[in-house]
């Protein structure tokens, strides 16, 4: 009998999510707040069964990305790392300013969008701080478990406020630097306090091993195990974001519609948990108004795009007709100060030579890439750029169009470029991890905007300040 509970033990040590209450929910996974504006909202959040995810027990190999050793990938998905198991129940939101409070109904979860809740709030007030609470339970009458963050409503386009935002990409869950949080950088963006976040892509990797994600459940699972380390759900609980997929987060690697499935796993199949996952609910392309100095544009990279292999000609296009005339009506419309891409993929590069076909950077893409850069240069915008591996700031040496890659989330997933190959386009080159803050502000009669890189603890290695009268 003592060797069976011994045993009992050791197993919920391993695997706590074995151990489910019956009548208790939590958000081990957290919540997300998403595509804030002036007026509007959405919250995303999923009801979970136990309170802890799985705790990492593989050992991991010495090289980049550190991946798993000796990792089964036909194990019960509830062993694996990070498993936080779903939940039936129900799921109540309310929101709070000083003078107003929003509520939801109680409302069911289930199985069928792998226990999560997405609402868009609206009618809401410009540059308004918003306290959030977030229940759970089982049942009418079952104990009720909650959850808290905050954000804040971008403010109207007439409105010369300062802002602040930060952007990432590219987060292996084994790539972590951090064995009880996860990733050091979401601790070192957090401390600064940023209105929002730009998340470029390849949020989680779907063919990378500890599993490698061949059907939906292990797909899912790979965003329940991002989700639930203490830094990301810290972070986002306070941080609203403006997400965008790439190849890893939708399929495997230079993923396009004309892609094989991976393993039983889809395209179609991507698309789906990635609407599921994230909070969003129109059209993958956007734009965002942050006050009179500042609009970005998020822009999608994966679903419009032409064959990568394809030969390059007027026709090759990784965005699609149809969100080209949405971005050249939009930015002709704006009367921002500064206006900002964030792309998933590189505009001005420069990348790799060999191996890499799938970007504006690349020879593959090389019409669309060159009337793009010359199109973004003429208009003044500037480019913030995910995908690649280290951090680096080019201007392009034709059009001087500037674009700033964040880097990726941790030093153990930068790779893919020679420290020493600084090339005419860089200013700054630096293969490590880290991310990138933006700071919009008036100083006398001039619009200032800063670009600051910053290494995975918050120290400060870059800046690039750009000042226009106004």
């Amino acid at each position: 009998m003592r060797l069976l509970i011994t045993l009992a033990l050791c197993a919920f040590a391993l695997f706590p999510s074995i151990a489910q209450s019956e009548t208790n929910v939590y958000f081990t996974t957290g919540f997300k707040i998403g595509e804030v504006t002036d007026s509007s909202a959405i919250i995303l959040t999923r009801l979970c069964k136990s309170p802890q995810p799985v705790a990492v027990y593989h050992k991991q190999e010495d090289k980049v990305f550190r991946p798993p050793i000796d990792f089964d990938n036909n194990m019960p998905i509830s062993e694996m790392e990070g498993a936080v198991g779903g939940a039936a129940g129900q799921v109540k939101i309310n929101l709070k300013s000083k003078d107003t409070v929003i509520s939801t109904a109680w409302e069911y979860v289930s199985g069928y969008r792998d226990f999560t809740l997405k609402r868009k709030f609206t009618s809401l007030r410009p540059n308004t701080h918003y306290d959030i609470q977030i229940q759970g339970r089982k049942s009418e009458g079952a104990p009720v478990t909650e959850i808290k963050g905050a954000f804040s409503t971008a403010p109207a386009a007439d409105q010369a406020v300062p802002v602040l935002f930060t952007s990432s990409t590219c987060q292996f869950y084994w790539s972590h630097d951090d064995a009880d949080r996860g990733f050091k950088i979401y601790d070192s963006m957090l401390k600064l306090n940023p209105l929002f976040h730009c998340q470029t892509g390849d949020y989680v990797y779907y063919d990378k091993p500890g599993p490698m994600a061949y059907t939906v459940e292990l797909a899912r699972h790979k965003w329940h195990a991002m989700n639930s380390w203490p830094a990301l759900f810290d972070f986002y609980k306070r941080t609203p974001a403006y997400l965008q997929k790439d190849d890893h987060d939708l399929l495997k690697d230079d993923a396009t519609s004309y892609s094989s499935p991976f393993g039983e796993l889809s395209y179609e199949d991507g698309l789906d948990i990635w609407r599921e996952q994230v909070p969003i609910i129109d059209k993958p392309y956007r734009t965002f108004r942050w006050g009179k100095d500042l609009q970005i544009w998020n822009v999608e990279v994966r679903e419009f795009r032409s064959d990568n292999k394809a030969p390059d000609g007027k026709e090759k296009t990784i965005w699609g007709k149809e969100q080209i005339a949405w971005f050249k009506e939009t930015v002709a419309a704006s009367d921002a100060t500064f206006k900002i891409l964030v792309s998933p993929t590189p505009v001005v590069g420069p990348d790799r030579s060999k191996g890499k076909y799938d970007n504006h950077s690349n020879t593959s893409f090389e019409t669309e890439g060159k009337w793009l850069r010359q199109y973004l240069a003429d208009q003044n915008v500037l480019v913030i750029n995910g995908d690649r591996h280290w951090q680096y700031v080019s201007v392009d040496p034709v059009t001087g169009l500037r674009e700033f890659s964040q880097g990726p989330v941790s030093d153990f997933h930068a790779q893919g470029w020679n420290q020493e190959d600084v090339r005419p386009e860089h200013k700054f080159l630096r293969v490590k991890g880290g991310f990138l803050a933006v700071k919009v502000y008036r100083e006398k009669k001039e619009a200032v905007i800063e670009f600051i890189h910053y290494d995975v603890d918050g120290n400060e290695v870059n800046k690039e300040v750009i000042k226009v009268t106004v």
